[in-house]
C-alpha cells in the first residue's frame, strides 16, 4: 500500500469505498434505515468529486496501484471529515497510515489540535490514535437521526 494525493480520476472509486464501508463496516452499528440514509445512492458523483477535491483529500493505493483502499482529508484548521476503509482492507493498517498522513497535513498547517465526527464503528479506532469524546451528536441525514462523537486530539 502507498499513500497519495487525490486526483479527480479518483471520485467513483473513493464513493464507493465510502458507499462499502458504511454498509458494510458500519452496518454493524446502524440500522437499515440509518444506513441507507448515510450511504444513499442519490449521492451525486459530480458533487463527491468537487468535495473531495476540495478537501484536500489522501488516498490509500494497493501496491499495484490500481486499487483504492480507503481515504481521508483534514482541512487547516485539524478537521477530519472523512476517514474511511474499503471492508476488504480492514485492520491492514490503511486506516491507522492515513491518518498519520492527515496529521502531517494537519501540523503543516499549523493546526493545534484534530477534530472529528466518529461514527460508532469509528470511535474505538480515533480513541485507540488518542482521541477523546467531546460529545455525542445525533445528525440528521436525509431525514434520519444518526450517532456520533465529537472526538478531540491535541498535536501539542
Amino acid at each position: 500500500m502507498h499513500l497519495r494525493a487525490y486526483d479527480p480520476a479518483d471520485a467513483l472509486a473513493t464513493l464507493a469505498v465510502f458507499r462499502r464501508a458504511v454498509r458494510v463496516t458500519a452496518a454493524e452499528h446502524y440500522d437499515a434505515e440509518q444506513i441507507a440514509a448515510w450511504s444513499s445512492d442519490d449521492i451525486d458523483p459530480a458533487a463527491w468529486a468537487v468535495r473531495r477535491a476540495g478537501a484536500g483529500t489522501v488516498v490509500a493505493v494497493d501496491d499495484a496501484g490500481s486499487g483504492i483502499l480507503g481515504f481521508s482529508d483534514v482541512d487547516g484548521r485539524g478537521y477530519i471529515d472523512m476517514l474511511f476503509v474499503d471492508p476488504s482492507a480492514g485492520r491492514q493498517g490503511v486506516a491507522t497510515a492515513l491518518l498519520g498522513a492527515v496529521t502531517a497535513r494537519a501540523r503543516q498547517a499549523g493546526a493545534s489540535d484534530l477534530c472529528t465526527h466518529a461514527s460508532l464503528s469509528a470511535r474505538p479506532f480515533f480513541e485507540r490514535h488518542g482521541f477523546s469524546v467531546v460529545e455525542e451528536g445525533r445528525p440528521v441525514v436525509r431525514g434520519v437521526v444518526l450517532r456520533n462523537f465529537v472526538m478531540r486530539r491535541s498535536l501539542a
